[in-house]
Parts: structure tokens; C-alpha cells; sequence
């Protein structure tokens, strides 16, 4: 407690200048003014891709949604940080709360529910460490997006049912405290995309719609955020615009974080507030790697690579079912949970500190082999993995879509030669016997059967190319392959699904998670090895 009329708020590698107060006091003039919000400096926000990323995130957030908060009767957050409170509206507030992770967040809305105003000031600035290390940024994020469900649990009610919030600011407050659930919807897009596809759902409701849809992601995306970097730097705007790319992979790659987060949030999982390692990073020349307070990689990098692999096979999937239009979206995906998966893994500290004279024993050069042999398995798994998706595809599914596209053709066309060697390329193309659907299966979906309709089919082609075409038996002929073709073509794309989950699909995706479950002990046991190194130490 304190006797102070205002609190100021600094996290520790925090620089305010000299003369922060003497600016930022002046705007609690007016007695309804509880809270200023500061913008926060980056002050090694060329150190890395990471920190170019979270660097032009955090502006978007200061310069774009506190800027506009501010300047309406919206709900504005304090930031947990370069802020000073006037304490009457703490108190007034109830005070900080433990029942979030983002106490700030907390008590910034309950703050203004209560009547009290949070400003924004944008051109006072406080330098501070963005976190250099991806799993530490990955608990920064997974912490936000936590508290951010938590509080959207606890604040949304009251806030919804009162009289003297606005329309605009209750919506303006669901979405700022519940859009952390787009990444649990952005993963599920990219799980059931390829599955679509591979199931030939028809995903056009117009021809141009896949075309439509690229070119609205690339507006409402990167183009509407130029459009923002031009308005935010003015001159400055294209060295902003060129991290522009790693904030999309880093974006888009922190999905499976931070789902994990708002389902933690949701359920009501107990609080442990996990603070964000810094390390006095200041130019691009410090080194952060051989510190000992460096974060392990977290069960979701497990996670994170199953998606990586599994956006290659969607890649495939998107190719060789003819709508490439989609490969740009999987890609991106993929790409930004092999950037974040990856970058867990390299950043997580598997060797003490160069600095140490300590001889390394025989357990611990030991260990180190460990560590070089899971570096080489790690790869080999997800080559391995991505080769047998690809040939599996290409040897069991493939050939199925391909038949079915012979089958639009046979429908489509009314000259008997090309029938029959269509039906002889789709007899080529299916297996003779078997049944994919291997629980509660159907006759619909046995080739042996599929073969026989096939073999009828064919008989009935070949009897009509001795007929007249404007006779009523061609006519007849006719009608009756293409009623055969669509039916076929509809125990086919039955049977496509059942093809991914065949019994051999599913044992080998289990040896290969085992085999990278395999490969996290090893690297678990090397980490346990450096921890009693720091413990005999007292690191």
C-alpha cells in the first residue's frame, strides 16, 4: 500500500527517460482521468527476425488499437507496464485481482466500468527488451492469451447486461477479450482444408470463388497491413514493411500456442504466472544463448511439428487435386509452424556456458552425442514422414482421384472409343479386391465389386460402337454407362476418405510419433544433464 496519489508501473528491463514524469503527470488534470498508458520503445528491435516480428506488433497494437481506444469511449487496457495509476481508481476498481493472468487487463476494464478514463499517450515512449528467445516469446504470448479468456470468462457478462456501456463499446470488449479464439478457427481451417480437398467437396460455389478468396486473404491481409505500416512510419515505412513478412509466419505459427492457451483459459486450468526471460540484449552484438536462464522447448513444439508436416501433405493434397489455389494458404501455415517449431528447438540451451571451466565428464560427452544424434533424427523423422506421405498419396489416392476425373469424362463425352479407354485407365488405376472402409464397411466401396460394374461398363460401350449413334439402342447404351459412371465415381470418392486412414496409415503415423516422442527423451535426458550441471554450480 500507498500513501502516493499516482503509482507509476515499470517491468524491469524497462528505461523510462529522465523526464517521463514531468510529461506524463501533467494529463491527470481532469479528475476522471485514472490511468496513462505509455507506448512501449524496442529497444533491440533489429536484433533478430523474432524481435523485427514482435516489434511491429506491438506498434500495431500502440499506434493503431490503444491510439483509437483512446481517442473514443472504447475500452482501453493498461499494458502491465510504462503506465502510471492514479490509486483512487484502483482502489475504486477494487483493486488488482489474482484471478487472470492479466491483472492489468483486469483492472483496467473493471476500472472503466466504473466510470473512470484511460488515456493513451503515443509520443511518450519507454524503451524496453523484446524477448530474443522464441520459447520466451511463446510465454509471453500463451500468457496473454490466456488472460485474455480469463478475463473475457469473468468481465463479459457484467459488461454485456450494463445499461451505460454502449452498443459499440460491448462489442468493441468481446472482441478485444475473445479474439484469441481466431487461432483455435485458423487451425481448424488448416486441419479440414486439405481434408475437403481430398474428399472432392466441391468448395466453389462460383468458379471464381477460389480466386476471390486468395485475393481477399492477400488484401485483408498483408495489403491492408502496408496500408497501415504507410500510415504508422510515414518516411520510415518501407524498413518497417520489410518485417512484415516474419510477423505473418510468426503470427500464424503461434496458432497452435496459443489455442493451447485459450482452451487452458476456457477450462479454468489453476494460474502460475511464468515470467519472460530477458537478458540485458541491447545491441546486436550481445549474446544470450550460453545464459543459463534459457527456456527448454514446451510439449506444444511436439505439436507444432506434427502441423509443419502435416501442411506438406495438405500441399500435396492441394496439387494433385487439381486446386492449386490453395497452396499459397497451406504453405504459409506450414511454413510458419516450421519457423516457430524450429526455432523452439535451436533456441532451447543444450550446452553450458563457453565461459565455465568445468571438464566435461564422460556422462556428459555422452550426452552430447545424444544431442548431435537427435539434431540428425529430427530431420530424418520429418523427412521421412513427408516421403511417405507423399508416396503414399501418390500411390493409393491419387490414382482414385484420377479415376475420378475419367469418370467426369465419360459423362461428359458421347464417343464410345474414349469410354472404353477411360474404363480401362480406371481399371488400371483401382486395386482389383479389398475394402479401404475397414470399420462397419459397405459393399458401395469393394473394388472387386467396383471392377465387375467396370467390366459391365466397358461390355456396354463396346456393343455400342457398332451401333448407329441416332439409334435408340446408342441412345440407351449411353445412358446407361453415364448412370453407372456417376454411381462408380460415388463409391469411389466414398472410399478416397478411408484411404488416409487405412490400418497402415495409422500404425506408421503411430512409430512416427513414437520415433519423435523418442527423440524428445533424448533431448529431455540432455536437459536434465545441463540442470544438474547449473544446480552443482548454483547458476
Amino acid at each position: 500500500s500507498t500513501t502516493s496519489e499516482f503509482v507509476a508501473i515499470f517491468d524491469a528491463d524497462f528505461i523510462p527517460p529522465t523526464w517521463y514524469l514531468k510529461k506524463a503527470i501533467p494529463h491527470f488534470t481532469k479528475s476522471n482521468i485514472g490511468l496513462v498508458q505509455c507506448r512501449w520503445g524496442h529497444i533491440n528491435e533489429n536484433y533478430s527476425a523474432l524481435t523485427q516480428a514482435q516489434a511491429l506488433n506491438l506498434d500495431f497494437h500502440f499506434l493503431v488499437e490503444q491510439k483509437a481506444k483512446s481517442n473514443s469511449n472504447l475500452f482501453m487496457n493498461f499494458n502491465g507496464t510504462a503506465g502510471i495509476w492514479r490509486k483512487e481508481c484502483i482502489d475504486d476498481a477494487g483493486g488488482w485481482h489474482t484471478a487472470t493472468l492479466v491483472e492489468d487487463l483486469d483492472l483496467s476494464y473493471r476500472a472503466q466500468m466504473k466510470g473512470w478514463k484511460c488515456l493513451f499517450l503515443p509520443d511518450i515512449v519507454v524503451d524496453a527488451e523484446l524477448p530474443v528467445q522464441m520459447n520466451g516469446a511463446k510465454r509471453q504470448q500463451f500468457r496473454w492469451a490466456k488472460g485474455s479468456i480469463q478475463c473475457a470468462v469473468k468481465l463479459l457478462g457484467d459488461i454485456l447486461l450494463k445499461r451505460k456501456i454502449s452498443f459499440d463499446a460491448k462489442l468493441q470488449a468481446f472482441i478485444q477479450l475473445t479474439r484469441h479464439i481466431v487461432f483455435p478457427l485458423m487451425l481448424i481451417q488448416f486441419i479440414t482444408l486439405p481434408i475437403l480437398l481430398a474428399s472432392e467437396v466441391n468448395l466453389y460455389i462460383v468458379s471464381f470463388l477460389p480466386a476471390l478468396t486468395l485475393a481477399t486473404y492477400l488484401a485483408m491481409g498483408p495489403g491492408a497491413y502496408l496500408l497501415v505500416i504507410n500510415k504508422m512510419y510515414k518516411n520510415d515505412w518501407k524498413a518497417h514493411a520489410k518485417a512484415l513478412p516474419y510477423l505473418l509466419v510468426y503470427s500464424i505459427g503461434m496458432s497452435v500456442n496459443n489455442t493451447v492457451a485459450v482452451f487452458d483459459g476456457v477450462f479454468g486450468k489453476k494460474n502460475e504466472f511464468l515470467r519472460t526471460p530477458k537478458y540485458g540484449i541491447v545491441t546486436n552484438d550481445d549474446e544470450w544463448r550460453d545464459k543459463a536462464y534459457n527456456l527448454p522447448f514446451s510439449k506444444t513444439t511436439l505439436l507444432e511439428m506434427f502441423f509443419a508436416v502435416y501442411g506438406i501433405l495438405g500441399i500435396f493434397i492441394a496439387i494433385f487435386s487439381n486446386n492449386p489455389i490453395f497452396v499459397p494458404i497451406i504453405g504459409l501455415q506450414a511454413v510458419g509452424f516450421f519457423y516457430i517449431s524450429w526455432l523452439s528447438f535451436s533456441h532451447t540451451r543444450y550446452k553450458r556456458p563457453q565461459s565455465t571451466k568445468h571438464k566435461i565428464t564422460k556422462e556428459e560427452k555422452m550426452a552430447n552425442n545424444f544431442y548431435k544424434l537427435a539434431l540428425v533424427g529430427i530431420f530424418a523423422i520429418i523427412a521421412i514422414g513427408g516421403y511417405a506421405s507423399y508416396a503414399g498419396y501418390a500411390s493409393a489416392v491419387y490414382p482414385l482421384d484420377q479415376s475420378v476425373g475419367f469418370l467426369d469424362r465419360i459423362v461428359a463425352t458421347s464417343n464410345p472409343q474414349t469410354i472404353i479407354n477411360d474404363i480401362n485407365s480406371i481399371k488400371a488405376n483401382l486395386p482389383a479386391t479389398g475394402n479401404p472402409v475397414w470399420i462397419f464397411p459397405t459393399d458401395s466401396t469393394n473394388f472387386l465389386r467396383i471392377q465387375s460394374d467396370l467390366d459391365t461398363m466397358l461390355i456396354s460401350a463396346e456393343k455400342i460402337t457398332a451401333v448407329p449413334t441416332d439409334s435408340a439402342a446408342y441412345h440407351t447404351g449411353m445412358l446407361d454407362i453415364n448412370s453407372r459412371a456417376v454411381l462408380i465415381q460415388e463409391n469411389i470418392a466414398d472410399a478416397i476418405p478411408y484411404m488416409y486412414v487405412s490400418l497402415s496409415n495409422i500404425i506408421f503415423s503411430c512409430i512416427w510419433i513414437a520415433a519423435i516422442l523418442g527423440v524428445f527423451a533424448v533431448l529431455n535426458k540432455k536437459k536434465q544433464k545441463i540442470n544438474e550441471y547449473d544446480v552443482s554450480q548454483d547458476v
